[in-house]
Protein backbone atom coordinates (compact mmCIF):
# COMPACT_ATOMS: atom_id res chain seq x y z
CA UNK A 1 0.00 0.00 0.00
CA UNK A 2 3.06 2.50 0.34
CA UNK A 3 4.55 1.52 -2.38
CA UNK A 4 2.80 4.22 -4.87
CA UNK A 5 4.11 6.97 -2.18
CA UNK A 6 8.00 5.36 -2.38
CA UNK A 7 7.70 5.36 -6.06
CA UNK A 8 6.59 9.06 -6.12
CA UNK A 9 9.40 9.65 -3.73
CA UNK A 10 12.16 7.49 -5.24
CA UNK A 11 11.16 9.89 -8.53
CA UNK A 12 11.46 13.09 -6.78
CA UNK A 13 14.85 11.96 -5.56
CA UNK A 14 15.86 11.54 -9.35
CA UNK A 15 18.15 14.94 -10.86
CA UNK A 16 16.37 15.86 -13.85
CA UNK A 17 20.42 16.72 -14.62
CA UNK A 18 23.35 14.63 -14.68
CA UNK A 19 26.78 15.85 -15.21
CA UNK A 20 30.32 14.32 -15.42
CA UNK A 21 33.12 15.80 -16.50
CA UNK A 22 35.91 13.73 -18.51
CA UNK A 23 39.45 15.28 -18.86
CA UNK A 24 38.74 18.80 -20.43
CA UNK A 25 34.63 17.75 -21.21
CA UNK A 26 31.57 18.30 -19.22
CA UNK A 27 28.78 15.76 -20.15
CA UNK A 28 25.51 17.18 -19.20
CA UNK A 29 22.44 14.09 -19.74
CA UNK A 30 18.97 15.50 -19.64
CA UNK A 31 17.80 12.65 -17.03
CA UNK A 32 13.84 12.81 -17.12
CA UNK A 33 13.44 9.70 -19.63
CA UNK A 34 9.96 8.90 -18.38
CA UNK A 35 9.02 12.73 -19.45
CA UNK A 36 10.37 12.56 -23.08
CA UNK A 37 13.37 14.45 -21.06
CA UNK A 38 10.74 17.35 -21.49
CA UNK A 39 12.05 20.75 -20.45
CA UNK A 40 10.58 20.95 -16.47
CA UNK A 41 11.07 23.49 -14.54
CA UNK A 42 13.46 22.05 -12.68
CA UNK A 43 15.59 20.49 -15.79
CA UNK A 44 15.37 24.38 -17.25
CA UNK A 45 16.71 25.21 -13.44
CA UNK A 46 19.16 22.49 -13.62
CA UNK A 47 20.58 23.15 -17.17
CA UNK A 48 20.91 27.28 -16.27
CA UNK A 49 23.12 26.43 -13.14
CA UNK A 50 25.33 24.07 -14.75
CA UNK A 51 26.11 27.05 -17.97
CA UNK A 52 26.59 29.48 -15.10
CA UNK A 53 29.22 26.90 -13.63
CA UNK A 54 30.42 25.72 -16.38
CA UNK A 55 31.87 29.29 -17.89
CA UNK A 56 33.29 30.46 -14.69
CA UNK A 57 35.31 26.52 -14.50
CA UNK A 58 38.97 27.07 -16.22
CA UNK A 59 38.90 23.22 -16.23
CA UNK A 60 36.24 22.77 -19.11
CA UNK A 61 36.97 23.31 -22.40
CA UNK A 62 34.25 21.65 -24.29
CA UNK A 63 30.44 20.47 -23.31
CA UNK A 64 28.21 17.54 -24.63
CA UNK A 65 24.71 17.80 -24.16
CA UNK A 66 22.61 13.53 -24.41
CA UNK A 67 19.93 12.31 -23.04
CA UNK A 68 18.57 9.35 -21.16
CA UNK A 69 16.12 6.87 -23.21
CA UNK A 70 14.88 6.84 -26.72
CA UNK A 71 13.72 11.05 -26.94
CA UNK A 72 16.57 13.45 -26.58
CA UNK A 73 13.60 16.02 -25.79
CA UNK A 74 10.44 16.65 -26.75
CA UNK A 75 10.15 20.25 -25.12
CA UNK A 76 8.20 21.89 -22.72
CA UNK A 77 6.30 19.77 -19.89
CA UNK A 78 2.97 19.99 -21.62
CA UNK A 79 1.36 18.87 -18.22
CA UNK A 80 3.24 21.87 -16.05
CA UNK A 81 2.12 24.12 -18.93
CA UNK A 82 -1.75 23.05 -18.82
CA UNK A 83 -1.13 22.99 -15.07
CA UNK A 84 -0.38 26.63 -15.49
CA UNK A 85 -4.00 27.97 -16.94
CA UNK A 86 -5.27 27.39 -13.56
CA UNK A 87 -4.08 30.58 -12.52
CA UNK A 88 -6.46 33.73 -11.83
CA UNK A 89 -4.49 35.57 -14.75
CA UNK A 90 -4.89 32.49 -16.62
CA UNK A 91 -1.53 31.46 -16.65
CA UNK A 92 -0.08 34.12 -18.64
CA UNK A 93 2.76 35.71 -15.33
CA UNK A 94 3.84 31.80 -15.22
CA UNK A 95 3.96 31.68 -19.21
CA UNK A 96 6.33 34.81 -19.50
CA UNK A 97 8.58 33.44 -16.66
CA UNK A 98 8.18 29.91 -18.16
CA UNK A 99 9.64 31.08 -21.98
CA UNK A 100 11.69 34.02 -20.59
CA UNK A 101 14.08 31.51 -18.50
CA UNK A 102 13.63 28.69 -21.80
CA UNK A 103 14.98 31.80 -23.94
CA UNK A 104 17.87 32.52 -20.70
CA UNK A 105 18.99 28.87 -21.32
CA UNK A 106 19.41 29.18 -24.79
CA UNK A 107 21.62 32.10 -25.06
CA UNK A 108 23.76 30.84 -22.24
CA UNK A 109 24.61 28.14 -24.43
CA UNK A 110 24.86 30.80 -27.34
CA UNK A 111 27.29 33.31 -25.15
CA UNK A 112 29.24 30.31 -23.21
CA UNK A 113 32.87 30.34 -23.53
CA UNK A 114 32.94 26.70 -24.54
CA UNK A 115 31.61 25.24 -27.35
CA UNK A 116 28.64 22.78 -26.92
CA UNK A 117 27.83 20.07 -28.33
CA UNK A 118 24.34 18.29 -28.74
CA UNK A 119 24.32 14.33 -29.21
CA UNK A 120 21.08 13.59 -30.20
CA UNK A 121 20.09 9.90 -30.06
CA UNK A 122 16.15 9.74 -30.42
CA UNK A 123 13.83 12.43 -31.29
CA UNK A 124 14.15 16.61 -30.64
CA UNK A 125 10.85 18.21 -30.72
CA UNK A 126 9.86 21.46 -30.17
CA UNK A 127 12.15 23.32 -27.31
CA UNK A 128 13.74 19.99 -27.78
CA UNK A 129 15.00 21.04 -31.86
CA UNK A 130 15.77 24.46 -30.10
CA UNK A 131 17.94 23.06 -27.69
CA UNK A 132 19.56 21.46 -29.92
CA UNK A 133 19.68 24.34 -32.60
CA UNK A 134 20.91 26.42 -29.95
CA UNK A 135 24.42 24.41 -29.62
CA UNK A 136 27.25 25.24 -31.69
CA UNK A 137 27.97 21.47 -32.78
CA UNK A 138 25.23 18.92 -33.15
CA UNK A 139 25.58 15.22 -33.64
CA UNK A 140 22.55 12.71 -34.86
CA UNK A 141 22.03 8.98 -34.98
CA UNK A 142 20.85 7.50 -37.96
CA UNK A 143 17.44 7.20 -36.65
CA UNK A 144 16.95 10.23 -34.75
CA UNK A 145 14.23 12.91 -35.93
CA UNK A 146 13.61 16.74 -35.29
CA UNK A 147 10.59 18.73 -35.39
CA UNK A 148 8.87 22.14 -34.57
CA UNK A 149 5.67 20.48 -34.36
CA UNK A 150 3.50 23.62 -32.34
CA UNK A 151 1.76 24.04 -35.23
CA UNK A 152 -0.17 20.56 -34.91
CA UNK A 153 -1.77 21.48 -31.35
CA UNK A 154 -2.74 25.54 -31.80
CA UNK A 155 0.91 26.95 -30.60
CA UNK A 156 3.34 27.82 -33.01
CA UNK A 157 6.80 27.21 -31.92
CA UNK A 158 7.42 30.81 -32.07
CA UNK A 159 10.35 30.83 -29.42
CA UNK A 160 12.26 27.38 -31.31
CA UNK A 161 12.07 29.29 -34.41
CA UNK A 162 14.47 32.03 -33.30
CA UNK A 163 17.25 29.18 -33.08
CA UNK A 164 15.78 27.29 -36.06
CA UNK A 165 15.81 30.23 -38.33
CA UNK A 166 19.46 31.17 -37.33
CA UNK A 167 20.51 27.56 -38.18
CA UNK A 168 18.67 26.85 -41.40
CA UNK A 169 18.17 28.13 -44.52
CA UNK A 170 14.46 30.36 -44.44
CA UNK A 171 12.22 28.14 -46.78
CA UNK A 172 13.57 24.87 -44.71
CA UNK A 173 12.42 26.77 -41.18
CA UNK A 174 8.97 27.76 -42.55
CA UNK A 175 8.51 24.17 -43.83
CA UNK A 176 9.31 22.80 -40.51
CA UNK A 177 7.55 25.48 -38.37
CA UNK A 178 4.48 25.42 -40.97
CA UNK A 179 3.97 21.71 -41.21
CA UNK A 180 5.26 20.30 -38.11
CA UNK A 181 6.89 17.37 -39.76
CA UNK A 182 9.56 14.98 -38.35
CA UNK A 183 12.88 15.63 -40.37
CA UNK A 184 14.82 12.56 -40.23
CA UNK A 185 18.96 13.08 -39.71
CA UNK A 186 19.96 12.90 -42.73
CA UNK A 187 17.67 15.81 -44.18
CA UNK A 188 18.45 17.42 -40.58
CA UNK A 189 22.20 17.33 -42.02
CA UNK A 190 21.00 18.45 -45.60
CA UNK A 191 19.52 21.40 -44.07
CA UNK A 192 22.19 22.31 -41.53
CA UNK A 193 20.41 21.43 -38.49
CA UNK A 194 22.82 18.91 -37.57
CA UNK A 195 26.83 18.65 -38.13
CA UNK A 196 27.04 14.80 -39.30
CA UNK A 197 24.88 11.40 -39.05
CA UNK A 198 26.47 8.37 -37.38
CA UNK A 199 24.87 4.86 -37.15
CA UNK A 200 22.08 4.70 -34.53
CA UNK A 201 23.38 4.77 -30.73
CA UNK A 202 27.03 6.34 -31.74
CA UNK A 203 25.68 10.02 -31.23
CA UNK A 204 27.69 10.40 -27.98
CA UNK A 205 30.72 8.73 -29.12
CA UNK A 206 30.82 10.83 -32.03
CA UNK A 207 30.32 13.51 -29.72
CA UNK A 208 32.69 13.35 -27.32
CA UNK A 209 35.22 12.45 -29.74
CA UNK A 210 34.78 16.02 -31.25
CA UNK A 211 34.85 17.63 -28.06
CA UNK A 212 38.45 16.34 -27.30
CA UNK A 213 39.25 17.80 -30.69
CA UNK A 214 37.91 21.53 -29.84
CA UNK A 215 38.99 20.67 -25.89
CA UNK A 216 42.62 20.34 -27.29
CA UNK A 217 42.42 23.80 -28.92
CA UNK A 218 43.12 26.84 -26.82
CA UNK A 219 40.54 27.31 -24.32
CA UNK A 220 41.30 31.63 -25.09
CA UNK A 221 41.20 31.23 -28.90
CA UNK A 222 38.04 29.60 -29.37
CA UNK A 223 36.38 31.76 -26.49
CA UNK A 224 37.45 34.80 -28.88
CA UNK A 225 36.48 32.98 -31.67
CA UNK A 226 32.91 31.80 -30.67
CA UNK A 227 31.94 35.00 -29.33
CA UNK A 228 33.04 36.92 -32.59
CA UNK A 229 31.13 34.15 -34.73
CA UNK A 230 27.86 34.85 -32.96
CA UNK A 231 28.61 38.94 -32.93
CA UNK A 232 29.43 39.23 -36.78
CA UNK A 233 26.82 37.09 -37.98
CA UNK A 234 24.01 39.54 -37.17
CA UNK A 235 26.19 42.66 -38.65
CA UNK A 236 26.16 43.45 -42.26
CA UNK A 237 28.93 42.88 -44.40
CA UNK A 238 31.62 46.08 -43.65
CA UNK A 239 30.78 46.10 -40.09
CA UNK A 240 31.15 42.63 -39.77
CA UNK A 241 34.53 42.91 -41.27
CA UNK A 242 35.54 46.02 -39.43
CA UNK A 243 34.69 44.22 -35.92
CA UNK A 244 36.32 40.75 -36.79
CA UNK A 245 39.60 42.74 -38.09
CA UNK A 246 39.92 43.98 -34.78
CA UNK A 247 39.39 40.87 -33.12
CA UNK A 248 41.90 39.15 -35.32
CA UNK A 249 44.26 41.83 -34.02
CA UNK A 250 43.65 41.59 -30.19
CA UNK A 251 43.67 37.85 -30.61
CA UNK A 252 47.42 38.09 -32.18
CA UNK A 253 48.17 39.97 -29.38
CA UNK A 254 47.68 36.87 -26.91
CA UNK A 255 50.61 35.05 -25.84
CA UNK A 256 48.81 31.44 -27.17
CA UNK A 257 48.85 33.39 -30.85
CA UNK A 258 52.60 33.71 -30.51
CA UNK A 259 53.17 29.91 -28.97
CA UNK A 260 51.15 28.62 -31.57
CA UNK A 261 52.65 30.00 -34.59
CA UNK A 262 56.29 29.28 -32.83
CA UNK A 263 55.15 26.13 -32.17
CA UNK A 264 54.14 25.53 -36.02
CA UNK A 265 57.31 27.23 -37.62
CA UNK A 266 59.36 25.41 -34.95
CA UNK A 267 57.32 22.14 -36.29
CA UNK A 268 56.28 21.15 -32.20
CA UNK A 269 53.23 20.90 -30.39
CA UNK A 270 51.96 24.01 -28.53
CA UNK A 271 51.44 24.53 -25.19
CA UNK A 272 48.18 26.35 -24.37
CA UNK A 273 47.87 28.81 -21.53
CA UNK A 274 45.52 27.68 -18.58
CA UNK A 275 41.82 29.18 -19.41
Amino acid sequence: MNAPAMNIRAAADIPPLRRSDQDAIAHLVLNRPAARNALSDALLAGLADAFARIADDRDVRAVVISAEGPVFCAGHDLKEVTAYRGDPDGGRARYADLFARCADVMTRIVRLPQPVIAAVDGVATAAGCQLVASCDLAVAGATSRFATPGVNIGLFCSTPMVALSRNVAPKHAMEMLLTGEMVDAEGSARIGLVNRVVPAGEALVEAMRLATIVASKSAKVVAIGKRAFYAQREMCLDEAYAYTSNVMVENMLTADAAEGIQAFVGKRSPVWSVG
